[in-house]
């Protein structure tokens, strides 16, 4: 028993720790891929080719001078971007990271704890990291920021709805909520061994649920909330030194997580063609497996940037049209065709 709670302290530390640094360097991928994509070179001073400039970065919000508006709610000011933080770090705890690794006869799962109701914490973790938001655009007092704060909210809202939609389309098809047994349902090899990917079986709900992880994670073309142009730096547009780096950092925290959801969800998870068939021993094909949950996890995260640097922003009009005229339509109308399959074709 007490080697367990070693072991799941260690494993916790490390996701957490591993967490923060793939946010950090996040980053420093971000400003890369804008240069390449706009043909510049991006960070090059701070270490070879950059490399430490997450470290500068950090460095800087620590030692940059605070500020507190003296009209502001100083406590709820303090709380704000602490809660977005904490809740975008407790989202990694239920995704199975890789299957089971044995040590001295030993098995040990890579996920932290598989909650029979996975995707309910999930979305009600989620649902908690808006209040941060709001509460630190409401505790600046200006209208700005609390402007900002409503429109996150609002959308935020809006696209969590749709987000449930299009999960309970796979909730049908597979008939669990455990992000661990859905991750496992899809593994495979060849022949009757073969599993393909959830997302052959719901693209449409893939889509859905791609759409709403950028609005839910504030990224373009949905930044309105922070929109430069109209609200100078939105729902913290009054913040400064670290409290200002707990926001940001946090979006980055929320792609990681969702991207690691959407490749636990849609994409195998740790799973990969024909991994029952190599012959390797099950440690070795946990060890796979988790590099190419990561393979996958980085490919989204490159998905999201190059996202930011191609499409402009949308009217915010527009953006609340998308969501509840077409996305939530668009889900339910996923979840009847499912139904439908189901029922008449499935086993």
């Amino acid at each position: 028993m007490i080697d367990f709670f070693i072991y799941k302290a260690s494993l916790s530390g490390a996701i957490f720790g591993l967490t923060l640094f793939i946010a950090a360097y996040s980053t420093y991928a971000e400003r890369k891929v804008a240069a390449f994509l706009q043909d510049r070179i991006g960070p090059d001073r701070a270490g070879p080719f950059g490399i430490f400039q997450p470290l500068a970065d950090g460095l800087k919000f620590i030692m940059k001078e605070e500020m507190i508006p003296v009209v502001s709610n100083k406590f709820l000011f303090i709380a704000g971007p602490c809660i977005a933080m904490l809740t975008a770090l407790m989202a990694g705890v239920i995704i199975p990271w890789g299957g089971t690794i044995t040590i001295n006869g030993t098995a040990y799962s890579l996920q932290i704890a598989d909650l029979n109701i996975g995707i309910l914490y999930v979305f009600g973790v989620v649902s908690i990291g808006v209040y941060g938001i709001m509460i630190g655009g409401w505790a600046s007092n200006n209208k700005f920021s609390l402007l900002g704060a409503i429109r996150a909210s609002a959308q935020m809202i809006s696209y969590e709805i749709a987000m449930g939609l299009s999960i309970i389309a796979l909730i049908i098809m597979t008939g669990t909520l455990s992000l661990g047994e859905i991750a496992a349902n899809q593994a495979g090899g060849v022949g009757g061994d073969w599993n393909f990917w959830n997302v052959v079986y719901q693209p449409v709900g893939f889509l859905i649920f791609l759409i709403c992880a950028f609005a839910e994670c504030n990224r373009t073309p949905f930044d309105l909330p922070e929109c430069e142009t109209e609200l100078v730096g939105g729902y913290h547009t009054e913040y400064s030194s670290m409290k200002l780096g707990f926001y940001l950092f946090a979006e980055y925290i929320n792609m990681f997580v969702s991207a690691a959801v959407m490749s636990t969800l849609y994409f195998g998870g740790y799973n990969f063609p024909f991994m029952n068939d190599l012959g390797l021993s099950p440690n070795a094909i946990t060890t796979i497996g988790t590099i190419v949950l990561f393979g996958k996890i980085s490919f989204f995260i490159f998905f999201f940037m190059w996202i930011r640097w191609t499409i402009p922003r949308f009217r915010y009009d527009q953006l609340m049209n998308l969501g509840w005229k077409i996305l939530i339509p668009l889900a339910v109308v996923n979840i009847f065709v499912t139904g439908l399959f189901l029922t008449f074709f499935g086993n």
